[in-house]
């Protein structure tokens, strides 16, 4: 890796050659970079190398910083002059010199927030996207706090979406499904640290369900054309890429999910599916095919419709 070397120049001990690197950091700090100077000059890497924009990458520094130091961010602010020990900037250049390499963050640091909650990730699951709270937001709508619904949860991952709804709706009975073994330890890890009570099962979809029925069906499948060129560039690279492609138009796993769905939804049940940013109408038809008479589509906070679903006919 070329750049290597300039994050040692920016993130380690002062130059005793260049008269104005020396300076910076004060007086009386045995030659070691500051809190400040180390984060800002990471920044700079970032906003360089991955094109991210300022506000992004000094973000993504302190969060790296505050997981490499053990530190709350709140430390950072209030430590900015602190002089860093060797061992300290080697931990951070670490984690710097994967990110600049295009790790995602949650990777590095194994954890994401989704709905206000911490939940642990790793290259197994999809990392939890702000764009999924709107699923999770439909789905609280139609889940009564003083009913006992039952929900599926297709494709589960971390677990994010049934964990959230089994906290956010403690009568519901909220079931989990995947058929990656290595994505349902890490949701079931996950439901142990925020004491939410859901049950996970192991399927392919439905393969595993026979005889099941719900009120409310909930799904982030996949959703992504296999040959999109977005699957080979950015933070994308790093995440499993059969949480994310189906099929030449990506809609493989949404025509299976619409069309066994039907199978498991009681009368008046409801589907709600997220897809991509141009597939409302593609969805719309598939629901429509699958005994949905009247689908809707939802847009996301950028106006962009994400999530489209509706009621089965009685």
């Amino acid at each position: 890796m070329h750049w290597r070397p300039s994050i040692r120049r920016n993130c380690w001990r002062r130059s005793r050659v260049n008269k104005q690197d020396s300076g910076v950091g004060g007086q009386g700090s045995g030659g070691l970079r500051t809190v400040a100077d180390c984060l800002g000059a990471a920044s700079r890497q970032l906003v360089a190398t991955l094109g991210l924009d300022t506000r992004t990458a000094r973000l993504e520094t302190r969060v790296l910083a505050a997981f490499a130091w053990n530190v709350s961010p709140a430390w950072l602010i209030g430590h900015d002059t602190d002089p860093l020990a060797d061992a300290h900037i080697a931990a951070f250049d670490a984690l710097l010199v994967r990110r600049l390499a295009g790790e995602p963050v949650a990777y590095l640091t194994g954890t994401r927030e989704f709905y206000g909650r911490p939940f642990h990730v790793s290259p197994d699951v999809l990392i939890p996207r702000p764009d999924t709270e709107l699923l999770v937001e439909l789905a609280l709508a139609r889940m009564p706090d003083d009913q006992a619904v039952d929900v599926l949860d297709l494709g589960t991952g971390s677990g994010c979406i049934a964990i959230t709804l089994a906290l956010e709706r403690p009568l519901a009975h909220v079931t989990a499904v995947d058929r990656s073994a290595a994505a349902l330890a890490i949701a079931r890890r996950n439901a142990d640290t925020l004491n939410a009570r859901v049950e996970f099962l192991a399927s392919d979809w439905f393969d595993t369900l026979a005889g099941r029925y719900f009120d409310l069906i909930v799904g982030n499948p996949p959703y992504v054309a296999v040959a999109d060129p977005h699957l080979a560039r950015g933070d994308v690279r790093f995440e499993p890429v059969s949480a994310l492609a189906a099929g030449h138009d990506g809609l493989d796993d949404l025509r299976r999910l619409t069309r066994a769905a039907r199978a498991h939804l009681r009368h008046g049940g409801t589907l709600l599916l997220e897809h991509g940013y141009d597939q409302a109408d593609a969805v719309q038809a598939l629901l429509r095919e699958s005994g949905i008479p009247q689908p809707r589509s939802w847009a996301d906070l950028a106006g962009i419709l994400r999530v489209s679903g509706g009621e089965l006919s009685e």
